[in-house]
Protein backbone atom coordinates (compact mmCIF):
# COMPACT_ATOMS: atom_id res chain seq x y z
CA UNK A 1 0.00 0.00 0.00
CA UNK A 2 1.62 3.33 -0.92
CA UNK A 3 2.02 5.64 1.81
CA UNK A 4 0.04 9.81 1.41
CA UNK A 5 3.08 11.37 0.32
CA UNK A 6 3.88 8.68 -2.55
CA UNK A 7 0.02 8.22 -3.71
CA UNK A 8 -0.24 11.90 -5.06
CA UNK A 9 2.93 11.49 -6.93
CA UNK A 10 1.87 8.70 -8.79
CA UNK A 11 -1.47 10.59 -9.86
CA UNK A 12 -0.09 13.02 -11.01
CA UNK A 13 2.17 11.23 -12.88
CA UNK A 14 -0.90 9.30 -14.28
CA UNK A 15 -1.91 12.70 -15.13
CA UNK A 16 1.00 13.55 -17.30
CA UNK A 17 0.40 10.07 -19.17
CA UNK A 18 -3.17 11.16 -19.60
CA UNK A 19 -2.36 14.66 -20.50
CA UNK A 20 -0.26 13.14 -23.33
CA UNK A 21 -2.72 10.81 -24.63
CA UNK A 22 -5.50 13.15 -24.58
CA UNK A 23 -3.54 15.40 -27.15
CA UNK A 24 -2.87 12.85 -29.54
CA UNK A 25 -5.40 11.64 -32.09
CA UNK A 26 -5.72 8.41 -32.09
CA UNK A 27 -4.54 7.50 -28.90
CA UNK A 28 -7.42 8.04 -25.39
CA UNK A 29 -6.45 9.59 -21.99
CA UNK A 30 -8.76 7.18 -20.93
CA UNK A 31 -6.77 3.56 -22.11
CA UNK A 32 -4.31 5.08 -19.96
CA UNK A 33 -6.27 5.96 -16.74
CA UNK A 34 -7.08 2.11 -17.64
CA UNK A 35 -4.01 0.65 -17.82
CA UNK A 36 -2.55 2.72 -14.75
CA UNK A 37 -5.37 1.34 -12.25
CA UNK A 38 -7.01 4.38 -11.75
CA UNK A 39 -9.98 4.66 -14.37
CA UNK A 40 -13.13 3.61 -12.30
CA UNK A 41 -11.90 5.83 -9.25
CA UNK A 42 -11.54 8.05 -11.60
CA UNK A 43 -15.56 7.48 -13.37
CA UNK A 44 -16.90 6.70 -10.20
CA UNK A 45 -15.50 9.81 -8.97
CA UNK A 46 -16.67 12.15 -11.53
CA UNK A 47 -20.53 9.96 -11.17
CA UNK A 48 -20.27 11.05 -7.36
CA UNK A 49 -20.44 14.85 -8.21
CA UNK A 50 -24.20 16.06 -7.82
CA UNK A 51 -23.67 19.52 -6.42
CA UNK A 52 -25.57 18.75 -3.67
CA UNK A 53 -23.05 20.68 -1.49
CA UNK A 54 -24.34 24.16 -3.05
CA UNK A 55 -28.22 23.46 -1.17
CA UNK A 56 -26.74 24.28 2.34
CA UNK A 57 -24.82 27.55 1.26
CA UNK A 58 -28.09 29.05 0.18
CA UNK A 59 -29.25 28.27 3.39
CA UNK A 60 -26.30 29.84 5.19
CA UNK A 61 -25.02 26.51 6.70
CA UNK A 62 -21.63 26.83 5.94
CA UNK A 63 -20.20 24.10 8.37
CA UNK A 64 -22.84 21.42 6.43
CA UNK A 65 -21.55 23.01 3.04
CA UNK A 66 -17.52 22.59 3.99
CA UNK A 67 -18.56 18.56 5.09
CA UNK A 68 -20.51 17.89 1.92
CA UNK A 69 -17.88 19.98 -0.25
CA UNK A 70 -15.48 17.67 0.70
CA UNK A 71 -17.10 14.58 1.14
CA UNK A 72 -18.77 14.21 -2.67
CA UNK A 73 -15.34 16.20 -4.54
CA UNK A 74 -12.28 13.59 -4.07
CA UNK A 75 -9.94 16.20 -4.01
CA UNK A 76 -6.64 13.69 -3.17
CA UNK A 77 -7.84 12.46 -6.79
CA UNK A 78 -8.36 15.32 -8.80
CA UNK A 79 -5.96 17.62 -7.76
CA UNK A 80 -2.82 15.80 -8.86
CA UNK A 81 -4.46 14.40 -11.69
CA UNK A 82 -5.82 17.59 -13.24
CA UNK A 83 -2.45 19.38 -12.43
CA UNK A 84 -0.71 16.36 -14.70
CA UNK A 85 -2.95 16.49 -17.23
CA UNK A 86 -2.33 20.35 -17.75
CA UNK A 87 1.16 20.45 -17.82
CA UNK A 88 1.25 17.61 -19.93
CA UNK A 89 -0.99 19.45 -22.73
CA UNK A 90 0.77 22.72 -22.44
CA UNK A 91 4.17 21.08 -22.43
CA UNK A 92 3.58 18.88 -25.47
CA UNK A 93 1.30 20.67 -27.87
CA UNK A 94 3.95 22.37 -29.31
CA UNK A 95 5.87 19.21 -29.63
CA UNK A 96 2.80 17.19 -31.05
CA UNK A 97 1.88 19.68 -33.37
CA UNK A 98 5.66 19.80 -34.81
CA UNK A 99 5.79 15.84 -34.95
CA UNK A 100 2.62 15.48 -36.54
CA UNK A 101 3.51 17.81 -39.20
CA UNK A 102 7.17 16.72 -39.96
CA UNK A 103 7.05 13.10 -38.77
CA UNK A 104 4.00 11.80 -39.60
CA UNK A 105 4.66 8.38 -40.53
CA UNK A 106 7.32 7.46 -37.62
CA UNK A 107 5.08 9.61 -35.14
CA UNK A 108 1.85 7.54 -36.12
CA UNK A 109 3.97 3.85 -36.13
CA UNK A 110 4.28 4.75 -32.51
CA UNK A 111 0.24 5.50 -31.77
CA UNK A 112 0.00 2.29 -33.21
CA UNK A 113 1.73 0.28 -31.01
CA UNK A 114 0.20 2.28 -27.96
CA UNK A 115 -3.65 1.11 -29.24
CA UNK A 116 -2.67 -2.36 -30.19
CA UNK A 117 -0.82 -2.86 -26.72
CA UNK A 118 -3.76 -0.98 -24.72
CA UNK A 119 -6.57 -3.52 -26.37
CA UNK A 120 -4.27 -6.17 -25.44
CA UNK A 121 -4.06 -4.82 -21.29
CA UNK A 122 -7.94 -4.97 -22.02
CA UNK A 123 -8.03 -7.88 -23.17
CA UNK A 124 -6.55 -9.34 -20.37
CA UNK A 125 -9.32 -8.47 -17.85
CA UNK A 126 -12.17 -10.09 -19.65
CA UNK A 127 -12.67 -13.38 -17.74
CA UNK A 128 -15.82 -14.58 -18.94
CA UNK A 129 -15.45 -15.24 -23.33
CA UNK A 130 -18.32 -16.09 -24.59
CA UNK A 131 -20.12 -15.10 -28.41
CA UNK A 132 -22.15 -12.30 -26.74
CA UNK A 133 -18.40 -10.78 -25.65
CA UNK A 134 -16.98 -11.59 -29.31
CA UNK A 135 -20.11 -10.34 -31.26
CA UNK A 136 -20.07 -7.17 -29.32
CA UNK A 137 -16.57 -6.39 -30.21
CA UNK A 138 -16.97 -6.86 -33.87
CA UNK A 139 -19.75 -4.20 -33.71
CA UNK A 140 -17.62 -2.17 -31.98
CA UNK A 141 -14.66 -2.91 -34.31
CA UNK A 142 -17.04 -2.37 -37.39
CA UNK A 143 -18.66 1.00 -35.90
CA UNK A 144 -15.72 2.56 -35.31
CA UNK A 145 -13.73 1.55 -38.53
CA UNK A 146 -16.66 3.02 -40.26
CA UNK A 147 -16.62 6.53 -37.91
CA UNK A 148 -13.18 7.21 -37.95
CA UNK A 149 -13.31 7.12 -41.79
CA UNK A 150 -15.16 9.77 -42.05
CA UNK A 151 -14.38 13.05 -43.41
CA UNK A 152 -13.60 15.69 -41.03
CA UNK A 153 -16.43 18.20 -40.61
CA UNK A 154 -16.41 21.88 -42.30
CA UNK A 155 -17.36 24.46 -39.33
CA UNK A 156 -16.53 27.43 -37.80
CA UNK A 157 -14.79 28.26 -34.59
CA UNK A 158 -17.67 30.55 -32.50
CA UNK A 159 -17.37 30.05 -28.71
CA UNK A 160 -21.06 28.22 -29.01
CA UNK A 161 -19.40 25.52 -31.03
CA UNK A 162 -15.81 25.06 -29.05
CA UNK A 163 -18.52 24.93 -26.06
CA UNK A 164 -19.98 21.97 -28.01
CA UNK A 165 -16.90 20.54 -29.33
CA UNK A 166 -15.62 20.55 -25.96
CA UNK A 167 -18.88 18.59 -24.26
CA UNK A 168 -18.64 15.78 -27.24
CA UNK A 169 -14.79 15.51 -26.96
CA UNK A 170 -14.61 15.18 -23.05
CA UNK A 171 -17.02 12.09 -23.48
CA UNK A 172 -14.45 10.76 -25.82
CA UNK A 173 -11.32 11.41 -24.26
CA UNK A 174 -12.46 10.10 -20.88
CA UNK A 175 -13.62 6.21 -22.69
CA UNK A 176 -10.64 3.94 -23.56
CA UNK A 177 -9.66 3.26 -27.21
CA UNK A 178 -11.62 6.39 -28.34
CA UNK A 179 -9.78 9.77 -28.99
CA UNK A 180 -11.07 12.73 -27.88
CA UNK A 181 -8.71 15.03 -30.35
CA UNK A 182 -9.49 12.60 -33.45
CA UNK A 183 -13.02 13.92 -31.84
CA UNK A 184 -11.90 17.19 -32.55
CA UNK A 185 -10.47 16.44 -35.51
CA UNK A 186 -13.53 15.14 -37.39
CA UNK A 187 -15.19 18.60 -36.05
CA UNK A 188 -12.15 20.59 -37.60
CA UNK A 189 -11.48 21.93 -34.38
CA UNK A 190 -8.43 19.97 -33.65
CA UNK A 191 -5.91 22.03 -34.82
CA UNK A 192 -7.63 25.46 -33.87
CA UNK A 193 -7.74 24.43 -30.25
CA UNK A 194 -4.21 23.35 -30.49
CA UNK A 195 -3.15 26.92 -31.63
CA UNK A 196 -5.52 28.68 -28.95
CA UNK A 197 -3.58 26.29 -26.91
CA UNK A 198 -0.16 27.33 -27.73
CA UNK A 199 -1.29 30.94 -27.81
CA UNK A 200 -2.87 31.01 -24.32
CA UNK A 201 -6.19 32.32 -25.99
CA UNK A 202 -7.78 32.11 -22.52
CA UNK A 203 -11.50 33.01 -23.96
CA UNK A 204 -11.28 30.03 -26.26
CA UNK A 205 -10.00 27.80 -23.70
CA UNK A 206 -12.05 28.55 -21.31
CA UNK A 207 -15.45 28.19 -23.30
CA UNK A 208 -14.00 24.68 -23.96
CA UNK A 209 -13.48 23.82 -20.94
CA UNK A 210 -16.64 24.73 -19.77
CA UNK A 211 -18.23 22.67 -22.37
CA UNK A 212 -15.66 19.51 -21.34
CA UNK A 213 -17.24 19.90 -17.91
CA UNK A 214 -20.92 19.82 -18.48
CA UNK A 215 -20.11 17.04 -20.96
CA UNK A 216 -18.32 14.82 -18.74
CA UNK A 217 -20.30 15.69 -15.24
CA UNK A 218 -23.08 13.98 -17.48
CA UNK A 219 -21.36 11.19 -19.53
CA UNK A 220 -19.78 9.59 -16.35
CA UNK A 221 -22.36 8.65 -14.61
CA UNK A 222 -23.60 6.56 -16.94
CA UNK A 223 -20.15 5.10 -17.68
CA UNK A 224 -20.02 4.26 -14.02
CA UNK A 225 -23.70 2.56 -14.14
CA UNK A 226 -22.41 0.22 -17.04
CA UNK A 227 -18.73 -0.83 -15.41
CA UNK A 228 -20.40 -1.22 -11.96
CA UNK A 229 -23.24 -3.72 -13.59
CA UNK A 230 -22.15 -5.01 -17.09
CA UNK A 231 -18.49 -4.81 -16.97
CA UNK A 232 -17.03 -7.52 -19.23
CA UNK A 233 -19.44 -6.08 -22.08
CA UNK A 234 -18.01 -2.86 -21.76
CA UNK A 235 -14.84 -4.13 -21.85
CA UNK A 236 -15.50 -6.00 -24.89
CA UNK A 237 -17.11 -2.81 -26.95
CA UNK A 238 -13.92 -0.75 -25.78
CA UNK A 239 -11.98 -3.55 -27.37
CA UNK A 240 -13.36 -3.36 -31.09
CA UNK A 241 -13.54 0.34 -30.79
CA UNK A 242 -9.62 0.38 -30.20
CA UNK A 243 -9.11 -2.35 -32.45
CA UNK A 244 -11.20 -0.69 -35.43
CA UNK A 245 -9.75 3.09 -34.93
CA UNK A 246 -6.03 1.68 -35.59
CA UNK A 247 -7.77 2.66 -39.23
CA UNK A 248 -6.10 6.19 -38.59
CA UNK A 249 -2.62 5.55 -37.74
CA UNK A 250 -2.51 2.65 -40.79
CA UNK A 251 -3.33 5.32 -42.99
CA UNK A 252 -1.11 7.57 -41.83
CA UNK A 253 1.75 5.32 -42.04
CA UNK A 254 1.18 3.90 -45.57
CA UNK A 255 0.48 7.60 -46.78
CA UNK A 256 2.77 9.24 -45.52
CA UNK A 257 6.05 6.42 -45.39
CA UNK A 258 8.99 6.92 -47.21
CA UNK A 259 10.00 4.07 -49.90
CA UNK A 260 13.48 2.64 -47.95
CA UNK A 261 13.81 -0.16 -46.12
CA UNK A 262 15.10 1.85 -43.43
CA UNK A 263 12.04 3.70 -42.92
CA UNK A 264 9.88 1.00 -42.60
CA UNK A 265 12.58 -0.47 -40.11
CA UNK A 266 12.39 2.42 -38.40
CA UNK A 267 7.90 2.28 -38.18
CA UNK A 268 8.24 -1.30 -37.27
CA UNK A 269 10.96 -0.13 -34.36
CA UNK A 270 9.31 2.26 -33.11
CA UNK A 271 5.52 0.51 -32.88
CA UNK A 272 7.61 -2.05 -30.89
CA UNK A 273 8.76 0.96 -28.67
CA UNK A 274 5.02 2.00 -28.22
CA UNK A 275 3.69 -1.39 -27.53
CA UNK A 276 6.32 -2.31 -24.63
CA UNK A 277 5.70 1.15 -23.44
CA UNK A 278 2.55 0.28 -22.55
CA UNK A 279 2.96 -3.07 -21.08
CA UNK A 280 5.43 -1.98 -19.11
CA UNK A 281 3.36 0.83 -17.72
CA UNK A 282 0.84 -1.31 -16.87
CA UNK A 283 2.87 -3.81 -15.25
CA UNK A 284 4.75 -1.19 -13.14
CA UNK A 285 1.60 0.56 -12.01
CA UNK A 286 -0.44 -2.97 -10.64
CA UNK A 287 3.17 -3.77 -8.86
CA UNK A 288 2.97 -0.59 -7.00
CA UNK A 289 -0.68 -0.62 -6.51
Amino acid sequence: MTNKFIEPILIFIRGLFMGSADIIPGVSGGTIALITGIYERLVHAIGKINFKFIKPLFKGDFSEFKRSFLDEIDFQLFIPLLLGIAIAMLTLSKVISFLLEDYTAITFAFFLGLILASSYVLYKQIVHFSPKIILISIIGFVLAYIFVGLNPIATNHTLPVLFLSGMVAICAMILPGISGAFILLLLGQYHYMLNALNSFNLVEVITFCVGALIGILGFSKLLDYLLQHHEEITLALLIGIMIGTLRIPVNQITTNIGGSLFDIAFCVILMIVGFALIVLLEMKFKYIE
